[in-house]
């Protein structure tokens, strides 16, 4: 049986999935492994971690309880690693996906997981050089992470269209504003959590996947949004990485306001028409981004994501007021107003002449200066 480990209500944390850049050719580069041991040497090197492939490094940042204090320590740890990677002549950018890379080119990480993960999924392993958020928000006890995880849900597309950053994959416009996710639905256990009323229902149905041998720990579940039992939070795993830091830091923000506010009214079930519109819901963010069209599954009326969002933004107020988040939403009310995010940015870039190894560059001097 899982144990959830309680953790403090609103609590944050993040994880950014980052590119390693090769400065001459503006491919990725299979330094990661040089780069960590150049960092083993910082105070904060545990925040560092290895991803799947050589190409990739994670940036964590530790439990915080205020979006001043997650911006602080960001910035720092950003700052470190442009740093580092400025000394071994390599550049670092956000993005959900490079541009033109191939997966064929990937080399895995060393290491027992990424080496079963490998073993399990062939060339998807490799093919799984793309960059993601994600969003750890602390929950008292297991019902609530079962309860949160699932009324997120129906807010996941409007992470997807501010988040959105990977129009391009493969030198290809895929025609999404969010190309990423297309590599993380391939894994059989990608989707999202079932309708289950607590962490009781969610122990019973985890253990019948251990017992048929479906899955062995918590990682396996590929999910929009989990359960994360051994750190007590939920995890938002499904927007990209974005082009800037300030982009990452308000997305948190969002998060945990968003968090506030469905904690604290009354409990409500997730509706069945929720499980039948998520998918819908989620593609339609990935496919045009603001200007998607949503089912709401409480109406059941339709909508565009554009002003489902500005309205929910206009809806947390109260609950902004008390984390001191609304800097933040506002400058995301912003984006969204004038239908703007990363992908539509990287899009205009080519539209006026720029090729994708500019585009590159664009993003690692916009990863890097950004304050």
């Amino acid at each position: 049986m899982l144990t959830f480990t309680a953790s403090a209500p609103l609590t944050l944390g993040v994880e950014l999935e980052l590119q390693l850049i090769d400065k001459q050719s503006r491919d990725l580069t299979p330094a990661a492994p040089e780069l960590l041991t150049q960092l083993q040497h910082h105070p904060q090197h545990a925040l560092f971690k290895p991803e799947i492939t050589r190409s990739m490094i994670e940036l964590n940042s530790s439990k915080q309880s205020h979006i001043d204090g997650l911006q602080t320590e960001l910035f720092a740890l950003r700052d470190v690693l442009v740093e580092h990677c400025t000394a071994l002549d390599i550049g670092i950018a956000g993005g959900g996906t490079h541009p033109f890379q191939h997966w064929a080119d990937r080399e895995i990480y060393p290491g027992e997981r990424f080496a079963q993960l490998a073993d399990d999924y062939g060339y998807l392993a490799r093919r799984f050089t793309v960059f993601g958020q994600h969003i750890h928000i602390g929950v008292p006890n297991g019902d609530a992470a079962v309860y949160l995880s699932q009324q997120l849900l129906r807010y996941i597309p409007h992470f997807v269209a501010l988040a959105a950053s990977s129009p391009y994959h493969l030198g290809i416009d895929t025609g999404l504003d969010c190309a990423r996710l297309a590599a993380v639905w391939t894994f059989p256990l990608a989707g999202h959590m079932p309708s289950l009323r607590n962490w009781q229902a969610f122990n019973q149905y985890f253990a019948d996947l251990q017992r048929l041998g479906v899955a062995s720990s918590i990682k396996d579940l590929y999910w929009d949004v989990r359960p994360k039992p051994e750190f007590g939070t939920v995890e938002i795993r499904i927007a990209d990485t974005p082009l800037s830091i300030q982009r990452a830091i308000d997305l948190a923000a969002y998060a945990q306001t968003l968090a506030k506010q469905l904690l604290e009214q009354a409990w409500q079930p997730m509706p069945d028409a929720l499980q039948l519109v998520h998918r819908h819901n989620l593609f339609q963010a990935c496919r045009h981004g603001y200007r998607a069209t949503l089912v709401n599954p409480f109406s059941q009326e339709k909508l565009d994501l554009k002003t489902d969002l500005l309205r929910t933004l206009d809806n947390l107020q109260a609950s902004s007021k008390s984390l001191d988040t609304q800097a933040n939403l506002d400058r995301l009310a912003t984006l969204a107003g004038q239908t703007d995010n990363d992908s539509r940015r990287i899009r205009a870039l080519v539209a006026n002449g720029k090729t994708l190894a500019d585009v590159v560059d664009v993003s690692c001097a916009r990863w890097r200066d950004n304050h």
